[in-house]
């Protein structure tokens, strides 16, 4: 991809979610929500404080996060869709 996210800003592509329940129910397109988790592609150089040091990001390109379900822009990037967002809208890393 050749795109690189400004300041505290990340890309991510949404992972997707289960077509099946547990119980064997298969779910429809429609009656799906967009998955709230997803992959970070890629990272931006950091946010400066108050000093105008960069301050480097949590996250790296590979992580696994969880963010909120309102959280980024959706875009199109090179025909795949992405979600650009600020570090602050991740709530947390998936451990392997």
């Amino acid at each position: 991809m050749k795109f690189r996210p400004l300041h505290d800003r990340v890309v991510v592509k949404r992972l997707e979610s289960d077509t099946k329940t547990k119980g064997g129910i298969i779910i429809p397109d429609t009656a799906k929500e967009k998955p709230q988790e997803g992959e970070v592609i890629a990272v931006g150089p950091g946010a400066r404080d108050e000093s105008g040091k960069v301050v480097a990001l949590d996250v790296k390109a590979g992580d696994r996060i969880l963010f909120g379900k309102w959280s980024g822009t959706e875009v199109k990037i090179e025909g795949e869709d992405f979600l650009i967002m600020k570090e602050s809208d991740i709530m947390g890393v998936i451990e392997a």
